[in-house]
């Protein structure tokens, strides 16, 4: 544990004077972000934490390689390459978006591309188990794994996107998940179901040290924002992290063998928060007849600071939704199975939690777009 302390340190620190310095310079490059109907920051915020949290995880992976207790995971393999090139090419694509607009099917060609090289250099699914099914699990073939990797990264990059719209939402959340998912890959191994070669640990630590370097100057002193260049990078790093943790088991594990637990779902349960506020946002954009790449201010952070929760308040709510859903996962796996049989139940009732809040009915729906048609009906007559 000490050498994950240690990377953990590198990251942070990296991390945290990267931001500092960095946003001195995002006005020459014009990473700006300017107040808008959406946002709710007063006054223009450097655009710049995705690039020092790139530079965390270029340090992170450096320090891990001079060391010998991660040995299995770099000698011999393009695993960590494969995690580079692909954090290096989304990054840039959000980067770009960043400072100057790139449309929605521009931005996800780049995060396809990202996850095709990721898996192209090794960092790809071999496994997918489905809870309940019949039969025992699938093993990907050359032309499935890519395809299911891509997907991973494009709905979590996604994800994590679209959570990111208060300071230190998104960073938070990512922690609490990097923190989670850590402790579960390395129940996995001291259980013998992963190898110690598996990069899966070493990417959640990393993840949560990036977290950590970065939210001093964005929750507690908002000083930078992450931008679409951060949020797809943290995106990426929780797809590679799932990828190799629950994309690498063909066993059932949850403490004892229980067949609830597929490990590939695990990380799913718990980034439950940003999932379904994705997929809040998609089957509200098709109730609505939108375009899916329309922005709104319908996401749970927005739904929340409409109910009367402060920006602030707001933030720690959902924190406190993510650590929640992880000790659901982590609590069963470390105490030999206790607590199982109230996670089929548990799961079904934060859900229906979490649609009852944050779904909108069919008449506020109409109530919004009359709204909506109005201020715009209004604005048109006084310009005329």
């Amino acid at each position: 544990m000490l050498s994950y302390f240690i990377v953990l340190s590198a990251v942070a620190v990296t991390t945290l004077l990267a931001t500092w310095l960095l946003s001195k310079y995002a006005p020459r490059i014009g990473a700006i972000a300017y107040p808008s109907a959406r946002s709710v920051h007063e006054k223009p915020m450097p655009l710049i934490g995705g690039i020092a949290m790139i530079l965390g995880l270029l340090v992170g992976l450096i320090v891990a390689m001079s060391m010998d207790q991660f040995d299995d995971m770099f000698r011999g393999s393009t695993e960590p390459l494969a995690l580079l090139l692909g954090a290096g090419i989304i990054t840039s694509v959000g980067f770009v978006d960043d400072v100057r607009e790139v449309s929605p099917p521009a931005k996800v060609a780049g995060q396809v591309l990202a996850g095709s090289v990721m898996s192209l250099f090794g960092l790809s699914l071999l496994y997918f188990r489905i809870p309940f099914a019949s039969f025992d699990y699938i093993v990907l073939s050359r032309d499935l794994a890519p395809v299911f990797t891509v997907l991973t990264v494009v709905v979590m990059a996604n994800a994590i996107n679209l959570i990111d719209g208060l300071n230190g939402l998104a960073a938070g959340i990512c922690l609490i998940a990097g923190a989670a998912l850590f402790l579960y890959a390395n129940r996995l191994i001291d259980a013998g179901l992963l190898e110690s070669s598996n990069l899966g640990p070493l990417i959640a630590i990393i993840t949560v040290g990036i977290c950590l370097g970065f939210l001093p100057f964005n929750f507690f002193k908002p000083l930078s924002f992450m931008g679409d260049s951060g949020a797809l990078l943290l995106g990426l790093m929780l797809a590679a992290c799932t990828v190799s943790v629950g994309g690498r088991v063909a066993d059932q594990f949850s403490g004892q063998t229980y067949f609830f637990f597929a490990p590939l779902f695990i990380p799913l349960v718990i980034l439950g928060v940003p999932l379904a506020d994705t997929l809040f946002s998609f089957f509200r954009r098709i109730v609505r007849r939108k375009s899916i790449s329309v922005a709104d201010k319908d996401h749970m952070h927005h739904r929340l600071m409409r109910l009367g929760h402060g920006p602030r308040r707001t933030v720690v709510i959902l924190w406190l939704w993510t650590a929640l859903l992880s000790a659901l996962v982590l609590i069963p796996t470390y105490t030999d199975g206790a607590g199982n049989a109230l996670v089929p139940f548990a799961i079904p009732a934060l859900a229906l939690i979490l649609y009852a809040f944050f779904s909108p009915s069919r008449s506020q729906v109409r109530r919004e777009d009359e709204a909506a048609r109005k201020a715009r009906n209004e604005a048109k007559s006084k310009a005329m």
